[in-house]
Parts: structure tokens; sequence; C-alpha cells
């Protein structure tokens, strides 16, 4: 299913490398906008100039990884939308233009689901679509989530409580499925 991406689940890092992990297991097919992209840039640039440029190598990087992933935005469709943030509509209205089924965000006060079905799409959570992949391909999410801390500990993020580090993540139930003593 063709799933827009918002820019909260694209920053920060260690979420962004598990959704698109698993996108490229071939779970979803990734939607993208350049204002999508530029609202992750800015985020990241609010934390530091340093965080900024290496947010846009990022960007460049997730182009390539993900050539198809791109949609362009028609401003007609922005300007139909009517979201409890304006700042929102071009999320929603990436999703109606790029054809997709679905729009991942952690901000759920903003995409109301009632608004999203009027449109024919589904709000999901990184959690919820990373969960419901894990129980159908268990293998291949482990792999992803090895892959994605293995580079966090080389960034020197503490890896030495894997299941700390997804909760940290925002993605707590699929940390529990994983790591959940026996």
């Amino acid at each position: 299913m063709k799933t827009v991406i918002d820019a909260c689940v694209l920053f920060p890092t260690v979420l962004r490398e598990l959704v698109l992990g698993v996108a490229e297991t071939g779970a979803f097919e990734p939607i993208l906008s350049e204002r999508i992209l530029e609202e992750w840039r800015r985020a990241a640039l609010r934390r530091s100039e340093h965080d900024g440029l290496i947010a846009e190598g990022e960007i460049a990087l997730l182009k390539v990884r993900f050539p198809n992933a791109m949609v362009s935005v028609s401003e007609a469709t922005t300007n139909r939308l009517s979201l409890p943030d304006p700042d929102d509509n071009h999320v929603l209205a990436a999703a109606i233009d790029g054809g997709a089924g679905a729009l991942m965000t952690l901000n759920l006060k903003d995409f109301p689901t009632n608004a999203l079905a009027a449109e024919g799409i589904l709000r999901r959570d990184p959690d919820g679509v990373l969960l419901e992949v894990f129980h159908g391909d268990e293998t291949a999410v482990r792999q992803v989530v090895d892959t994605v801390l293995a580079a966090a500990g080389a960034h020197g993020i503490d890896v030495s409580s894997p299941r700390a580090v997804l909760k940290r993540a925002r993605v707590p139930r699929l940390g529990k499925a994983l790591f959940a003593k026996a």
C-alpha cells in the first residue's frame, strides 16, 4: 500500500530508519513530497546547523533509495482541505495526489480519522504498522531492527537495552514484541 510518511516520522533517525528499512522489504510503498522533506530538514536545523546539513545529505540519499517515492502536490488539492492545523493540509494533499491509501504520522490530533476517511485514507501510527509487519514477517523486521540498532550503536547511542531504544523511538509495542523476556 502506498503510504505517505509525515515529517514527524522521518525525524528522529532511529524511527526513520526503522520505517524506511521495513519499507525496503516491500511491506509498503513510501510516498513523500518536497515540503515534507523540507519540514524534516527544518526540524533537524532547529537542533543545530550540523544536524541540518546531515538531514540534507540524508534527504538526498533517501531520494536515491526510493526513487519513486516523490509526489508533486497540487495547490488546488492542498487548498480544498481543512485539517485542524492548516499547515498539515499539504501532508494529506500528498496522500491524495500520490494515490496513497495510508498516512503514517505520530500527530494524531491534527489528522482526524474522519477527515482522512473522507478521502479514502487510513491514519496509521508507525508502531502499529511495524508491529503488523512483524507479525507477518518476523525475520525481515528483526533484520531491519538489528541493522538500525547496530548503526545507532556505531553513532554512540547506548543500545544495551534495545527495548528502551525502541521505546524512545516511539515504537514500544514493537520493542515489546521483539524483546519481551520469555
